[in-house]
């Protein structure tokens, strides 16, 4: 559902959020919301960029032009100064509240880490770091997810140095933040952006070549970089290495592959291009915390009869 101007007419800003402790540093804001209680069309909005991450419960999110979302625990949302965000509660209780963290960043800053970015760690073909979708919805990766506690403990903290903590943590946040993003970018759109955007080629040519082969130097090669400059700009550029990716990308079709019950775990590991069993086996259970077999069983035993 997309929301109209009527949608939010007559409503009051944080009308239902209740408990909202509020931490405050030179840059930053830090807010933490609890919701007792169930609610509908809640509103809320910031004077600043924000960066929204759930703690506990859940949350309907609706923002302008975009369809209604279930926001959880393990997920942020990157949104831009005075964006109003309605939200549903469906399942806060006294016993239960519903948690959610919301953290205020300074336009400036943020301005003057994708500075630093472009001129230490500039993008292959030209392009620019910069956020292109404010409204930025993703599951956080390890890291940011330990950044987010340690930001958390940093705010509460009473330390004479609590802001130059604060900042060092929040410009880590903002490059990370810009990585997920952009490989969610060269993955959703590699096959359009391929012929304007080498990453984005290598990305789709991975993909499409997941049961080969796949090195360093032949992908490298497949762009015109030296390979120790595809490694380093593709790092830069995603976050991850070519191999993780590679790798990430391959338990991805292992995964769907072991949810066929007539697909056996042996020709799984062999079709998604790994030389050996029980390294596919390390990996994907690395990735899931269950073996293959495990993963395989699970799934089938969810389908339903």
């Amino acid at each position: 559902m997309e929301l109209s101007d009527k949608f939010y007419k007559d409503r009051k800003l944080q009308t239902l959020v209740e408990n909202q402790t509020t931490y405050t540093v030179n840059s930053a804001e830090m807010h933490v919301f609890e919701t007792h209680q169930e609610a509908d069309r809640v509103l809320l909005q910031f004077d600043q960029p924000v960066l929204a991450s759930m703690l506990m419960g859940k949350k309907v999110m609706h923002l302008r032009d975009y369809s209604a979302f279930d926001f959880l625990p393990g997920e942020s949302l990157i949104l831009p100064s005075q964006e109003v965000m309605c939200i549903d509660f469906p399942e806060a209780q006294m016993n239960n509240p519903t948690k959610c963290l919301a953290m205020t960043i300074d336009e400036v800053r943020i301005r003057k880490v994708i500075q630093e970015m472009n001129e230490v760690m500039p993008k292959a073909d030209d392009a620019e770091w910069r956020f292109t979708d404010y409204n930025f919805h993703f599951t956080n990766e390890v890291a940011i997810n330990q950044i987010i506690k340690k930001l958390m403990f940093l705010f509460t903290e009473n330390h004479p140095a609590k802001d130059l903590f604060v900042n060092m943590s929040l410009k880590e946040l903002i490059v990370r933040i810009l990585q997920t993003e952009t490989r969610k970018i060269y993955s959703e759109k590699a096959i359009s952006m391929s012929s304007s955007n080498r990453l984005a080629f290598v990305v789709a040519y991975i993909r499409e070549n997941l049961h080969e082969p796949l090195t360093i130097e032949d992908l490298s090669e497949k762009v015109c970089m030296s390979p120790s400059h595809f490694h380093r700009v593709f790092k830069n550029e995603m976050g991850i290495s070519p191999v993780n990716f590679i790798n990430n990308e391959r338990i991805k079709l292992a995964e769907s592959m072991l949810k066929d019950p007539q697909v056996r775990v042996k020709e799984v590991y062999m079709a998604c291009g790994f030389n050996s069993l029980s390294y596919f086996n390390r990996m994907f259970k690395r990735q899931n915390s269950l073996s293959p077999r495990a993963y395989k069983n699970k799934s089938i035993g969810s389908l339903p009869n």
